[in-house]
């Protein structure tokens, strides 16, 4: 079981966050004491790799290396630092892009000699070429990456999302979520309440199975609902996120 440092947030460039206009960051977490890098096993180099990974969705944004120094200064400052094999110096992620990384989590594998990153990225872009992330291909030869490359495979809810949005944006013939946009909120609004009913009786009766698959009839039509709206999944995330750690309510 991997080993988990509590997230750093606050960052000292002040860059806007990587979630949506208008959708909370998150409240700021204290920073983790640097003292587990004693715990780190470093290759001969004094490296280790670092898996960059959304802080919301999951998705794989990159992977680079650290240093004891890159650790250190991505600990004290929020936002992630790397070392650059190439230029063989320290690289604050985002510093001539603007793409910073602001650090939300750290933890380190079983063996201890991998870093798993969990970042907001700030302006959705982690890849040089422009991408969201940098793992895009899966063909025979590489292309060249850019804004217009595959998205990152992410949470099955996200996914989901893409699939619907895909079908607002280009409608398919005979689809059924198509013809619950075309239906707009008439439709969709009373097939939330026919599905809300549907798990409420799920749950009544006490089956697992049913219960899930009333909650993922649910789960999907809300969805259609925010794409007719304009609102993005990753919107909703940043909400819950936001809510964890929040005062209780009474």
């Amino acid at each position: 079981m991997p080993s988990q440092i509590s997230g750093a947030q606050s960052g000292a460039s002040g860059a806007p966050s990587g979630a949506p206009s208008g959708a909370p960051s998150g409240a700021p977490s204290p920073l983790p004491d640097p003292a587990f890098a004693a715990a780190l096993r470093f290759n001969e180099a004094g490296l280790i790799p670092a898996v960059a990974q959304d802080w919301l969705d999951g998705a794989v944004l990159m992977v680079a290396w650290m240093n004891r120094e890159a650790l250190e200064c991505s600990l004290a400052t929020g936002e992630v630092h790397y070392w650059s094999r190439s230029r063989q110096e320290l690289w604050h992620k985002g510093a001539s892009s603007g793409h910073f990384q602001k650090l939300r989590g750290l933890r380190y594998d079983c063996d201890a000699d991998v870093l798993l990153l969990s970042v907001e990225q700030v302006g959705e872009v982690a890849c040089h070429t422009g991408a969201r992330s940098c793992f895009y291909d899966q063909g025979p030869s590489p292309s060249g990456g850019g804004p217009g490359a595959a998205p990152p495979p992410a949470d099955a809810c996200t996914e989901l999302m893409r699939v619907i949005e895909a079908r607002r944006d280009q409608p398919e013939p005979g689809s059924y979520t198509n013809k619950l946009l075309e239906g707009g909120d008439n439709r969709i609004l009373k097939k939330i309440g026919e599905e809300g009913a549907e798990f409420v009786m799920a749950c009544k009766d006490g089956d697992p199975s049913e219960i899930a698959g009333e909650a993922a009839d649910l789960v999907f039509h809300l969805q259609v609902a925010l794409a007719h709206h304009g609102v993005g999944w990753r919107h909703v995330q940043a909400v819950l996120a936001a809510r964890r750690g929040a005062p209780r309510r009474e």
